[in-house]
């Protein structure tokens, strides 16, 4: 079936909706690369005009990827709830954005309507919304997750403390912890990406955090960010693990290339849950995405980044994850060239994973030969603050040493909580508090520190 509209005196036809879909995408270096995207802003504007007059119904009737025994299709209509779907099923994808910006569709039926959507839908939608639009309805889906603490609550924003080191070393990792700990990042978890992916090290690295959380009475979780399959070895040999973490993409040909399918993912979920190390709460996974990852490993099957990356969103919603981020910038300007195209891409992935229901974060960062620098990363900060970004990713100095790139510093969640008003997770603000980080009214102290016998016991947990 192909799809068509006007402009002027050109009429633009579409041989697809996964066509369609990649027309109207905004612009993109990964889709321009592909081969996919508009020939320019007319024909993108086109491809929009068409997308906003089509019936949301279109796309339960078709298999938009056309892709046998792709296990991601598979879970995404076997999942869907016709039921909840029931409300918006009259709508055209025009009609269903003015109904998501209407004050009067509220959280709770957000909320409800999460379970009848699918990805595409909301990969579409984005495509015909401004960035405000994006940030206005992302607002106002609230996505709560617990373990430790609680995470996604209205008015907070959480960070996860990054402690990478270029070798894995154990003091290394703990003083950059520690960096973050002392201006207060660490209630979404404290998360290692391991420089190697042995068990030992693995094992290593989550006991090191353990005794890290138990020494200063942390409200938090912590992850190191090994493939899931080795975070399945090291629980069997005991290991503390809080979290499980994966790596995950929207088609199935790719999460191969990731070493993993929906089985494996389902093995780890009840592993982790078995060792019922969550004092709040059950959400035991963390997943990570980004735009062109399947694009990347040659598994896009035709479709846009941002589609294929909203695919992915189907996946981490089976398993309830506590924490889900689009690592954003990360792979280069081969799929997202500069600030601008990182900026939208950020508002397109957090928007889709919240209204998908995810507990969505974001790591706003760009790489070193990407045409972008720390004014966009404020930029989107502060926009993905107004769009209520359940966490965002911090290292000390903004610059990680391990995977070179640049992410967020913690200075500037400090920066986001004292001018934005934004709090981290209600049980981590108390610990601030009780340990001098923050005075009562939850602003930092003028020197910041733990106390003499904590940091003792932190160099101790690091022999």
């Amino acid at each position: 079936m192909s799809y068509s509209s006007t402009i002027g005196k050109t009429r633009y036809r579409f041989e697809s909706l996964k066509d369609l879909l990649a027309k109207a995408t905004p612009e993109r270096s990964g889709d321009e690369l592909a081969g996919i995207a508009a020939e320019g802003p007319v024909e993108r504007l086109a491809a929009q005009v068409a997308l906003a007059d089509l019936p949301l119904q279109s796309f339960l009737d078709t298999d938009i990827l056309g892709v046998e025994n792709d296990e991601i299709t598979e879970l995404i209509y076997s999942s869907h709830d016709l039921p909840a779907f029931a409300p918006i099923s009259h709508m055209t994808m025009g009609e269903f954005r003015e109904w998501l910006l209407a004050p009067t569709t509220t959280s709770e039926i957000l909320s409800k309507l999460q379970p009848g959507l699918t990805p595409e839908m909301v990969a579409a939608v984005s495509k015909i919304m401004r960035s405000q639009d994006l940030i206005a309805v992302a607002q106002k889906c609230r996505v709560v997750t617990k373990f430790n603490n609680t995470i996604g609550l209205e008015g907070r924003m959480a960070t996860r403390n990054q402690p990478n080191h270029p070798t894995d070393d154990s003091r290394g990792i703990l003083a950059s912890a520690i960096d973050g700990l002392i201006m207060g990042t660490g209630d979404a978890v404290i998360g290692v990406n391991p420089a190697t992916d042995t068990v030992e090290d693995y094992i290593r690295i989550v006991s090191l955090l353990d005794r890290l959380v138990e020494a200063l009475e942390i409200p938090t979780q912590h992850c190191c960010l090994g493939h899931v399959t080795v975070a399945l070895e090291a629980i069997g040999c005991g290991a503390p693990v809080d979290l499980v973490f994966q790596s995950i993409a929207g088609s199935q040909k790719a999460n191969e290339g990731f070493g993993v399918n929906l089985s494996l993912l389902r093995e780890a979920h009840e592993a982790a849950l078995s060792l019922k190390r969550g004092r709040i709460g059950d959400n035991v996974m963390y997943f990570e995405t980004g735009q062109g990852a399947a694009l990347s490993a040659d598994a896009h099957h035709g479709m846009d980044q941002q589609t294929m990356e909203a695919r992915a969103y189907a996946v981490a919603r089976e398993f309830r994850p506590l924490l889900v981020n689009t690592v954003v910038g990360f792979i280069g300007p081969e799929y997202l060239f500069n600030g601008k195209q990182i900026m939208r891409a950020g508002l397109e992935d957090h928007f889709c994973g919240k209204l998908f229901g995810l507990p969505m974060g974001v790591d706003v960062c760009y790489t070193n030969h990407t045409d972008a620098d720390q004014n966009d990363m404020d930029s989107l900060l502060v926009s993905l603050s107004a769009a209520g970004v359940n966490f965002v990713i911090c290292v000390p100095g903004a610059d990680d040493i391990m995977l070179n790139y640049q992410s967020l510093s913690s200075h500037d969640a400090i920066f986001v909580r004292e001018t934005l008003h934004k709090a981290p997770a209600p049980e981590f603000s108390d610990w601030m508090e009780n340990k001098g980080i923050t005075d009562k009214t939850g602003r930092m102290r003028s020197e910041p520190a733990l106390s003499g016998p904590s940091l003792l016991a932190l160099t101790e947990a690091a022999q």
